[in-house]
C-alpha cells in the first residue's frame, strides 16, 4: 500500500514523535480538528506500515548502563547470517543489529554496565557458531540519536 503523507499526517506524526502517549483528543484540540480525524489518520498510517507501534526512550545511564560499544561481526559463512541474527536477538544487551556490506557482515550496538560486563557480552557474541571474529568500538559520547528526525524532510 503506497500511502502519501499530507501536512495533517506530518503534524500528527510530529506530536506523536514528541510524546507517544499524547491523547488523540489533545492532538485534535491543538490542530483544531476532530479527535475522530486523528484516530482515522493514525489508523491509516498504522495500516500502511508507516507507524509501527509506539516506544519509550529509556535513559540507560540512570539504570547503571554507562558503557556503549559498537561491534562489527565477521562471519565464516554468509549463508548463516539469519541463524546468527537469531542468536544475537537472545542477548538482551544487544540493542540494535544491522546486516551490512563492507568489512563486516553484521554490526550491532551493545549497552553494558562497565568494561567487565561488555567483555562478557563480547565473549558471548564470539561464542556464536560461525562468528569468525568481532571488532569493538567504544562510544565516548552519543551526540545524536533520533530515529524520527527524517520525518520533517519527507516530501509531500
Amino acid at each position: 500500500m503506497n500511502y502519501q503523507l499530507d501536512e495533517i499526517d506530518k503534524k500528527i506524526l510530529d506530536f506523536l514523535v514528541e510524546n507517544t502517549r499524547m491523547p488523540f483528543t489533545e492532538i485534535a484540540k491543538q490542530m483544531d480538528v476532530s479527535a475522530g480525524t486523528i484516530h482515522v489518520r493514525v489508523k491509516k498510517m498504522e495500516d500502511a506500515g508507516i507507524i509501527l507501534g509506539s516506544s519509550l526512550n529509556i535513559d540507560y545511564g540512570k539504570l547503571d548502563y554507562h558503557f556503549t560499544a559498537f561491534i562489527g561481526i565477521l562471519l565464516t559463512k554468509s549463508n548463516r547470517t539469519h541463524e546468527v541474527l537469531k542468536e544475537l536477538q537472545t542477548i538482551p544487551n544487544v540493542i540494535e543489529v544491522s546486516v551490512i556490506s563492507g568489512k563486516y557482515n553484521i554490526f550491532c550496538k551493545v549497552r553494558a554496565k562497565n568494561t567487565e560486563d561488555a567483555k562478557r557480552i563480547i565473549y558471548q557474541i564470539d561464542d556464536i557458531q560461525d562468528v569468525m571474529r568481532t571488532e569493538s568500538m567504544i562510544s565516548m559520547e552519543e551526540y545524536l540519536s533520533d530515529k524520527n528526525r527524517l520525518i520533517n524532510a519527507v516530501s509531500i
